[in-house]
């Protein structure tokens, strides 16, 4: 599969771009409201019935004397995702976090049992050094876009949109697996991100099913986490100045 189709996509998408707006002081870029309003919906309805109720189910499996079945399957699937996060930090040009995350993956591969367990970092002081190829477009110089809604997967951007599709084709696991293996894998990265909606389920709940409009809100701190990420700027002073970004967890 080619780089050229996803980034090809996210270049026509972009020319429909509209004048941003402002929302609580952070610039939104949202010409496709109306469309991500339905998939919002589409993706409330899921998280409610399907998505909330089984991750509930899950995280109330763990009496907390050890790591439970949910912790080993976040551990397990955070740890597939790193070789990906090691091509990306290499294109992005930062050999330190490519080479922490390499190591991370050796250790948790071998010690702690296929990823099961984190001795990388809780015994050797490897912490995940997070990134994907968003963040590559954004260092290369490609413009956040407009936001999206995906289905089921949630808040994006074009941007980030196109970086997710890139980084599956990117990922040394998907050409080094067997095509079974590798799917496991996907779904076993799947089933951790479930387990991180267990993890954090009262904040999500409070956010989707507490708000007067929760896709606004959810749309907000989104665009505030991931430009706090990006070290990008949201505001009208100057939307990509460093300075400026804002960090949606400080006190």
């Amino acid at each position: 599969m080619s780089l050229a189709a996803p980034l090809a996509l996210f270049l026509a998408l972009a020319g429909c771009a509209s004048k941003p707006v402002m929302q609580d002081g952070i610039r939104v870029n949202d010409p496709f409201e109306a469309q991500n309003r339905r998939v919002h919906a589409f993706n409330k309805a899921v998280d409610q019935r399907v998505i909330g109720p089984v991750a509930r189910l899950a995280g109330d499996g763990n009496d907390g004397a050890g790591p439970g079945t949910m912790d080993l399957v976040i551990n397990a699937g955070a740890n597939l995702s790193l070789p990906g996060k090691v091509a990306n930090s290499l294109l992005q040009g930062r050999p330190e976090p490519a080479i922490k995350n390499f190591f991370r993956f050796a250790v948790n591969s071998t010690l702690g049992i296929g990823g099961l367990l984190d001795p990388a970092g809780t015994d050797f002081g490897l912490p995940e050094h997070d990134t994907d190829f968003g963040e590559t477009l954004a260092v290369w110089g490609v413009p956040e876009g407009a936001y999206l809604e995906l289905p089921v997967l949630g808040p994006s951007t074009q941007r980030d949109a196109a970086g997710k599709v890139v980084d599956l084709v990117i990922d040394p696991l998907y050409h080094l697996l067997h095509r079974d293996a590798a799917w496991a894998a996907f779904g076993l990265r799947a089933a951790s991100k479930a387990g991180d909606r267990a993890r954090f389920g009262d904040t999500v709940d409070s956010v989707l099913q507490d708000s007067a409009d929760s896709y606004a809100q959810l749309r907000l701190i989104y665009l505030m986490h991931r430009r706090h990420e990006l070290n990008e700027g949201g505001t009208d002073i100057d939307p990509y100045a460093a300075d400026d970004a804002i960090d949606p967890y400080a006190e």
